[in-house]
């Protein structure tokens, strides 16, 4: 499978909106009271806040394609756009995410590898997420890549409290 990486841009707003809206909807829905997911979705991933989020200098999305199709997508925040821990030194990955028929193709490694590279050359200590604690395949995909659990964090999706872990990923010794 060839896969393309690509920086969005304001022009990408209609494609990452659908992307962000279809991958969240088929990992979570079903694990949520719909009320609480609905109010969820409509303010995490409208399009005045996904405008508002591309169009933060600290805040980059990606878009992973094939065949010129987006099987993908990533969110970078830095500085003070990160949501917990607002460390100089650190990326934090908020979202990654690829489209359920294209999962179990290495299509997260290709992310993360590129999400490495893009830190490392920030020259970025670490790189740090939030991952629900629930979310097993998830968990073990970050182990996997070296990520280790480090504090927990609640997360709201509406009234709904949730737990999330916080991880990271210790971005030293790696090659630019």
């Amino acid at each position: 499978m060839n896969l393309h990486l690509s920086k969005c841009t304001t022009s990408d707003l209609d494609t990452l909106i659908s992307i962000s809206r279809k991958t969240f909807i088929d990992a979570f829905e079903k694990h949520n009271n719909s009320d609480d997911f609905k109010s969820y979705m409509e303010s995490a991933f409208s399009r005045e806040q996904i405008s508002r989020e591309l169009s933060n200098p600290k805040i980059s999305f990606y878009l992973v394609s094939s065949e010129d199709a987006p099987i993908g997508y990533f969110k970078l925040n830095e500085d003070e756009a990160q949501r917990d821990i607002k460390d100089k030194n650190a990326i934090e990955l908020e979202r990654i995410y690829v489209v359920s028929t294209f999962q179990g193709n290495k299509i997260g490694r290709f992310m993360l590898n590129n999400i490495k590279r893009i830190a490392v050359s920030k020259n970025k200590g670490y790189l740090w997420l939030k991952v629900w604690e629930k979310n097993g395949k998830a968990i073990r995909f970050y182990e996997n890549n070296g990520f280790v659990k480090f504090g927990k964090h609640p997360y709201y999706i509406g009234k709904d409290k949730q737990m999330d872990w916080l991880m990271k990923l210790n971005l030293i010794n790696l090659e630019k």
